[in-house]
């Protein structure tokens, strides 16, 4: 057993005839400590954000009864419409970590700041015109998204939209940031900045949903309340930390110049060439992911609470994928900065290294989930049908979570690389179509309401999952320039 182990796990054993540069290989335990210090950091932060996530819909349920499955559906109706804002920036960070993680590979301290700057610029022009079309645009947004009208659903859903969308110029900055701080490898000032915002998110929700310590019982506003305010303490420690006078060795050090502030397209076209495909992948994606919530609404009645128990079981799940995106994002910095460094077999090295602790980590999230469905679903409501649907999506989940981790793991190593491309073309067919289709066809002709939503969930991930492995097997992208 010790020996099939060693082999599987051993960093001698991850590379095939040919890829080795001929450079020494560090030690396994070597190998799996960088790799582990720089994803534990990443790992704690998604995980404590969708732990809030999850905290959020918990204290909004916590209204009791129908008020609080039709509060929870309402934040929950919002959450691709939002996405799909976001999708801009989510592919500008996957473009900045890659960036920033080449740069820091060669040791180029002023072309990385650069493109911190660039990107913040970037940023900027686009959360403003993004924040005013989902402020202005809220209502019909949550119509489209599902949300049916005289409802108190779409009352709610509109609410938390329009004042979220506020936040959404200081989250957006702030994400570019702590991008640029992963791409360098340090993780663990997005940790702390998180965990920050985390926690004022938690306290204002206490304060404002329920109305505690005196202050007003705002419900569903209150929760959008505290999510900006905890939007707006990450954007200033994210500041902060890229334009303090201490630490004048730190490898991202901002000056805002006006010499800084000035467009540079050589600086954004390393950014932008990964970032278009990563676009077209986010665009991708958030059609998929809409075409797939609004699939799951049109099951929605008060018989059969689907929206309910659809965004519970979703913000179950985002646990289980804080930890493959947490191994992803150190995968991605660990792979650039290797093939910045010009060793590509390190790269392949550190990108194995990352699938085998994501599926570890999958292993205890089975037994966990399987175990502890109907106290997790038992959390959020008391309503019978949403907890008996609820357990049984739990334990699919489950099942698929092998699959899930391994597959967010690899494509974040390919984003590290600068493969987007390819990242983009596979979540366009898998996301775009097979996935609405498949939703389609098990929840309406076969019948198996939301249970039908997370079977089809599971073809999407072992699709990706099967392209993926088999494109980083090939091991070509480790060729590609950034």
């Amino acid at each position: 057993m010790n020996a099939i182990l060693r082999r599987i796990f051993s960093v001698g054993n991850m590379l095939k005839p040919g890829q080795h540069t001929g450079e020494k290989l560090p030690a396994s335990k070597e190998v799996y400590s960088i790799a582990l210090k720089t994803a534990w950091p990443s790992m704690l932060e998604t995980f404590l954000a969708g732990l809030v996530g999850l905290f959020d819909t918990v204290m909004v349920g916590a209204l009791g009864g129908t008020l609080g499955d039709d509060a929870i559906a309402g934040v929950g109706i919002t959450g691709q419409p939002r996405m799909i804002l976001f999708a801009a920036i989510f592919s500008l960070n996957i473009g900045v970590t890659a960036v920033v993680a080449r740069r820091r590979g060669e040791e180029d301290k002023k072309k990385a700041n650069e493109t911190l700057m660039q990107s913040l610029i970037v940023c900027f022009f686009i959360v403003v015109v993004m924040g005013a079309l989902g402020f202005f645009f809220a209502r019909p947004l949550m119509l489209l998204a599902g949300a049916k009208e005289g409802t108190r659903i779409l009352d709610f859903a509109v609410q938390y939209f329009k004042i979220t969308s506020i936040g959404f110029v200081f989250s957006s900055l702030g994400l570019v940031m702590n991008a640029a701080q992963r791409g360098s490898g340090n993780t663990r000032i997005s940790m702390y900045t998180n965990i920050t915002a985390n926690v004022v998110n938690l306290v204002f929700n206490y304060l404002l949903i329920n109305g505690n310590f005196g202050f007003p019982r705002l419900m569903v506003q209150g929760a959008a309340i505290a999510t900006v305010l905890g939007n707006f303490v990450m954007f200033l420690i994210c500041l902060i930390n890229v334009t303090a006078a201490a630490g004048e060795d730190r490898f991202l050090k901002l000056r805002f110049k006006p010499a800084n502030l000035r467009p540079r397209r050589e600086t954004l076209k390393g950014v932008i060439n990964v970032s278009s495909s990563a676009f077209v992948e986010q665009i991708c994606m958030r059609i998929g992911f809409f075409a797939y919530a609004r699939l799951v609404a049109g099951l929605d009645s008060p018989a059969v609470p689907a929206m309910a128990t659809y965004t519970i079981c979703m913000q179950i799940q985002n646990i289980s994928f804080t930890f493959g995106d947490g191994l992803s994002i150190a995968s991605s910095s660990l792979v650039g900065r290797s093939l910045g460094a010009k060793r590509p077999d390190m790269a392949i090295i550190y990108g194995k290294t990352a699938q085998r602790i994501a599926l570890m980590v999958s292993a205890v999230l089975f037994f966990v989930f399987m175990f502890g469905r109907y106290f997790f679903v038992g959390l959020f409501t008391d309503t019978r049908a949403v907890l008996e649907m609820g357990a049984l999506i739990i334990a699919l989940i489950a099942v698929s979570s092998p699959f899930q981790l391994s597959q967010v793991v690899l494509n974040g190593s390919l984003r590290g690389a600068g493969d987007t491309k390819f990242v983009a073309a596979v979540s366009f067919v898998s996301i775009t179509f097979l996935r609405p289709i498949f939703t389609w066809i098990f929840c309406y002709p076969m019948g198996l309401g939301v249970a039908g939503a997370w079977l089809s969930l599971i073809v999407d991930q072992l699709v990706r999952f099967v392209f993926a492995q088999h494109r980083f097997a090939k091991g070509e992208w480790t060729a590609k320039k950034v």
